[in-house]
């Protein structure tokens, strides 16, 4: 068993392979921080941290004291979607004179459904570099203790806001094969667990993960249907930054909305537009308001 010298050396031979590595002068640091829990940072971004000359940043009241849990303080740039333009020529021309400039998010990857790829373009089109510094990821992190088949994964990110908008964004990727990844704020979390199950139905498999990394984080899985329930079954559930994963179309979907079409046709040779749709619903299990649209697709294009 290693002792604490041992661990020291082997942490110190660690340090070693990071500070061999060449870190070039006029070059954008994109940087993932930690999405909760302080020490999911890589011993390569504080080192990095510490060579640079500025951090640009979401939000400087949340990277200051950050920095500072790590001992670090370094001239903090404003870098957020309002003037993520602007800023644009202001890093790009401290790059060119060869300072080296992290850019961080308040949480995660920078321009991963947060500000920073406008960024990222403007250096690349200077013909400078850009280099990751990979880290924790809340998607990622779900996924992999999920328990649903994340061969194949789709991230949505953040969904519309509004009602129409986000079940009409949901519609164009209900017959995904794959994993469906959505991030969602604390407000609007009890209307896009109503519209999943709108708009997918009651029976797929749905993991809400909330809070991930931090002190009070809880994954649970459930059918759709259960959902709303457990949203309400406690108020602390409804707190905090969530990672929603809902199970992909299984294999034999496509098959079955092609039966289910013809089943439809067939019956509108002899019955009403809803009388069709609610029979074909019975038959295949399939959502009757959802059989009434392609119904009615039908009817109108004989």
């Amino acid at each position: 068993m290693n002792n604490g010298n041992d661990n020291l050396k082997n942490l110190a031979g660690i340090m070693q392979n990071v500070t061999r590595q060449d870190y070039p002068a006029s070059t954008l640091y994109v940087m993932a921080t930690p999405i909760g829990n302080a020490g999911d940072i890589s011993l390569r971004a504080l080192y990095i941290l510490s060579l640079v000359d500025a951090v640009a940043c979401e939000d400087t009241r949340n990277t200051g004291p950050l920095l500072a849990q790590y001992g670090l303080s370094k001239e903090l740039i404003s870098a957020h979607q309002h003037n993520e333009h602007r800023m644009a020529e202001q890093l790009v021309a401290r790059l060119s004179k060869g300072e080296r400039i992290a850019l961080v998010t308040d949480a995660g990857t920078p321009a991963i459904s947060d500000p920073g790829s406008h960024l990222v373009d403007a250096v690349l089109s200077a013909g400078l570099r850009v280099i990751p510094v990979p880290g924790a990821s809340a998607a990622i992190a779900a996924l992999s203790v999920s328990g649903l088949t994340a061969d194949h994964f789709y991230f949505a990110g953040f969904l519309p806001a509004k009602t129409a908008a986000r079940e009409t964004t949901l519609k164009s990727l209900e017959t995904l094969p794959a994993t469906l990844v959505i991030y969602e704020a604390p407000h609007r979390i009890a209307a896009t667990l109503a519209s999943l199950a709108t708009v997918f139905g009651p029976d797929r498999q749905i993991v809400i993960a909330r809070e991930i990394t931090k002190l009070f984080e809880e994954i649970h899985r459930c059918r759709l249907s259960e959902a709303t329930h457990w949203l309400e079954a406690d108020p602390h559930h409804t707190r905090g930054e969530f990672v929603l994963l809902v199970e992909g179309q299984k294999e034999g979907g496509d098959r079955d909305e092609a039966e289910a079409e013809r089943i439809l046709s067939v019956l509108l040779t002899e019955c009403p537009v809803s009388q069709a749709a609610t029979l074909a619903s019975r038959i295949t299990g399939i959502k009757k308001n959802r059989l009434y649209e392609r119904a009615l697709q039908i009817r109108d294009e004989k």
